[in-house]
């Protein structure tokens, strides 16, 4: 129950009861646990109902997407990776050898995006962390690789495999983070087998869809089969439908290289999801206009989706964009920026006519959890959730423009999340709701803490914050007066002490050992580059 009937001593009695009350069940369950008991549900599948705000005209979109063809056929992009320019010149695009440029015709670009499904599910371990990826669904997945990790008590330093894993724990812990991701590098664990074990680490503790680097052929094979045994797929399941995705990052402008076009054949040929995510800076590695940026970004994602389709027609990939704008005083990436904002819109606007899911981010240039971090995180997100984002990346624990992972921002962010999610509820207007009897009961100059309709709902009427102190300043100076990035401290500490994975059958946990000691003796498998 909330609200307050200014200068009522009864009402504020029962306001300052129900915040003490609220302050025991934050300190006693961690993330909220009781409430989230009611709501888990309300945030594992979520859709965007939400008007998308369009970037451009119709007709300006569509001289964007010419724009964007022209580049391709006039001027080409460079491939560095061999195999990747014999499957586009089987398909008859130009390719010249010598400059390693090829030339797509827009007519093999529409019969690959034709190809290409608009709507997919990506698999969890079971069928209720299943995630829709296209139409009207979203879904968030938090910061991936950055080689650092910082928190208000270690500060900043090189990120491990137990860092790691502990926020691999925390995203399992949360229903509104729906995917996992590789959260910070474990740069204690050589890179040679560092695939290994921290696709073990995802797939032990989580059971939501998992991300793979595309770092070679040998450690997406390797980590294709880790997940195989801890699914227990054979070949042919595995196949049939996603289980992980990969993002494909362009060497902005217009190359695509070794690694990358490998991870695409890699994916594509196994069925699982590729993420084609230019990285324009608009100034920087783009043309300093957001439509001249967005543009060269179509150009890309268009070139990566064709190989895509090329190896293997209808293998499910997402068109990504992460346009910003940079500094001009110091070259140095800008996000939240109202440049972002725009280029997100654009950006959702052209994967949308092309008909294909879109992934964006929620990024901030802030070294540290603070205002900075919380107001270009929310204008990043809004830009992208108001753009019509399927797959929001970077979604919690995102600073330093990526360098590094935070412990406590993971949790500020995560709070934000959840709010999106509860804005993303239909808004219910039944005759029950709209309350008529409960107006009639409560005299002028009344108020409603014991209507009979407050009664049947306050228990679940409102959000219950995970971080948020809403006490007085009296109560709230009494208990440390603590700031909320130290409240969302002490959150992630609580639930790390009281994590249990989810179950996991001990023949296939065994199974995932064995091969990760065999390819250890092996040798592992070095990243190609």
């Amino acid at each position: 129950m909330a609200g307050t009937v200014e200068g009522s001593r009864g009402a504020a009695g029962g306001r300052e009861r129900r915040r003490r009350g609220s302050a025991r069940r934050r300190q006693t369950a961690p993330g909220n646990a009781g409430n989230a008991a009611r709501r888990s549900h309300r945030y594992r599948h979520l859709i965007n109902p939400l008007a998308r705000q369009p970037g451009f005209s119709e007709d300006r979109l569509a001289a964007i997407h010419d724009a964007a063809l022209r580049v391709l056929e006039e001027l080409g992009i460079k491939v560095l990776h061999a195999e990747a320019r014999r499957i586009f010149r089987s398909a008859g695009a130009a390719v010249d050898e010598d400059s390693l440029m090829v030339r797509l015709d827009r007519g093999l670009v529409a019969q690959c995006l034709a190809s290409a499904p608009g709507v997919f599910d990506v698999k969890g371990a079971t069928p209720e962390r299943d995630v829709t990826l296209g139409g009207d669904h979203i879904a968030f997945a938090a910061v991936g690789g950055p080689p650092h990790i910082t928190d208000i008590d270690q500060g900043k330093r090189d990120g491990s495999l137990e860092d790691h894993r502990n926020m691999i724990r925390l995203s399992q812990h949360f229903d509104v983070i729906h995917t996992q991701q590789i959260n910070v590098e474990a740069l204690d664990v050589p890179v040679h087998l560092r695939h290994l074990q921290v696709t073990e680490s995802q797939l032990s503790l989580s059971d939501k869809p998992i991300f793979v680097f595309s770092r070679g052929a040998p450690q997406v094979r390797d980590c294709f089969e880790l997940l195989r045994l801890a699914r227990g797929l054979d070949a042919d399941a595995f196949a049939r439908q996603p289980y992980c995705y990969t993002v494909i990052n362009t060497n902005s402008p217009r190359q695509l290289d070794i690694p990358m076009c490998q991870g695409i054949i890699d994916f594509a040929a196994a069925g699982q999801v590729a993420l084609i995510t230019p990285f324009t800076l608009s100034g920087a590695m783009a043309p300093v206009t957001i439509a001249g940026a967005l543009t060269l970004q179509h150009a890309e994602a268009l070139a990566g989706i064709v190989l895509s389709q090329l190896v293997r027609p209808g293998a499910p990939v997402v068109y990504g964009s992460f346009t910003s704008n940079v500094d001009m005083k110091s070259g140095a990436p800008a996000f939240g920026t109202p440049e972002f904002v725009k280029g997100a819109f654009g950006a959702g606007q052209l994967a949308r006519h092309i008909g294909l899911p879109w992934r964006g981010s929620a990024a901030t240039a802030s070294n540290a959890p603070d205002e900075q971090a919380v107001y270009e995180f929310l204008m990043s997100a809004w830009g992208s959730v108001l753009g019509g984002v399927n797959l929001l990346l970077h979604a919690a624990g995102w600073l330093e423009g990526g360098l590094t992972a935070s412990m406590e921002k993971f949790i500020l962010d995560v709070e934000m999340l959840q709010i999106f999610a509860e804005v993303l509820q239909p808004l219910d207007a039944s005759d029950a709701e709209i309350g008529f009897e409960a107006i009639a009961e409560v005299a002028p100059g009344g108020h409603f803490f014991a209507a009979e309709h407050t009664m049947q709902r306050y228990q679940s009427a409102f959000y219950a914050p995970l971080v948020s102190d809403w006490r007085n300043f009296g109560q709230w100076s009494e208990d440390g007066a603590k700031t909320a990035t130290q409240r969302a401290n002490g959150l992630w500490k609580a639930i790390l002490r009281d994590f249990e994975p989810p179950p996991m059958d001990p023949a296939r946990r065994e199974a995932m050992q064995d091969f990760i000691a065999r390819r250890t003796r092996e040798g592992g498998a070095p990243p190609e580059s």
